[in-house]
Parts: C-alpha cells; structure tokens; sequence
C-alpha cells in the first residue's frame, strides 16, 4: 500500500454571486473532475446542470461554461462550497479530512437579496447547517446531492430540487 500523497489538499473555487443573488447553492468541495476543468460540477455525469436547468426552465448543460454561470447570477442563483479546502484523495466526500469552512456568513452579509441557501448533498447540509442554523428569515433548503455517487435517478433528484423554484424571481433577467 503506498502512502497518502502530502500534496493532497483541495482548494474550492471564489463564489459566483452578486448584489442580486436570492438563492445560493452550496456543495461540498469541488470533485477531481471539476478542479481539473476549473469549473463548478464539471464531471459529465454530475447532474447539478440538468437539475438546476429544470428549475429556472433553461438548458444550461447546453451552454458554455461562463454562459452558464453568467445565466445563474441573471436568474438570481449563486453558487459556492461550505469547505474552503480539505485533505482528500479522490472525489468522495467520504474522504474529506480536516476541512476548513469556508467564510459562508461573511458572504450571506454581502447578499441583501438572499432569501435561501440550498445545499447540494448530506455533507454540505450537516456542515452548512452548523454555520447558519441561527440566521433569522433565511430558508435552509435540504438537496439530494447531484453527484453520481448519490444513486437516486434523477428525474427523483428533480422532484426534489424544484422547490427552489419558489425562491426565485418569477420573470426571468434578460
């Protein structure tokens, strides 16, 4: 058995969000797939694009990256991770070791418009939940993870996400 690499810390990606983000989504940390590609959910079989497209009615897989992500924050959806960095080989939350959280509340001040944050998957919830469980007028939104890790179809997935819909502007930005 060889030994664990030393250089295996993982760094997330800065927050997609602006002045008029209303609901913010929160993974874990970045997978392997998405820190190679320098993308939030970049592995092709993660379903964050197809789940979150269903909710504002967009094809967002269908999209260059920046217009994707550009789509979001006109639609009044931020992204962001609850773990700065962590020790982890691999993707799997499983394997997170020493997480270090990332400044969720110093984020959500900057966010006058916020109104829910919705968490991508158990670990983002257990962790994000101990950070703003005492934030007063805040929704704290469960998700069913769009990992392929999570073995729920995702047409059930989608049952699920599409309450985010409710936090959301009903015109869409153009």
């Amino acid at each position: 058995m060889s030994p664990e690499p030393q250089d295996d810390r993982r760094i997330g990606f800065a927050p997609v969000v602006d002045a008029d983000t209303r609901l913010l989504i929160l993974g874990s940390l970045p997978g392997d797939a998405s820190l190679k590609a320098a993308q939030y959910y970049a592995h092709p079989r993660n379903g964050f694009w197809p789940l979150i497209g269903g909710v504002l009615d967009e094809p967002l897989a269908a999209l260059p990256y920046p217009d994707r992500l550009e789509r979001l924050k006109a639609r009044g959806v931020g992204l962001w991770d609850v773990i700065a960095s962590a020790r982890r080989s691999g993707s799997l939350d499983a394997a997170i070791k020493s997480p270090e959280a990332a400044d969720l509340r110093g984020l959500i001040q900057d966010l006058p418009e916020l109104r829910a944050v919705a968490f991508n998957g158990g670990l983002a919830a257990k962790l994000g939940r101990r950070i703003l469980a005492d934030l007063a007028g805040l929704a704290l939104v469960d998700l069913p993870s769009s990992s392929p890790a999570h073995a729920i179809s995702l047409s059930a997935k989608a049952e699920t996400w599409a309450i985010l819909g409710k936090f959301l502007p009903d015109k869409p930005a153009v």
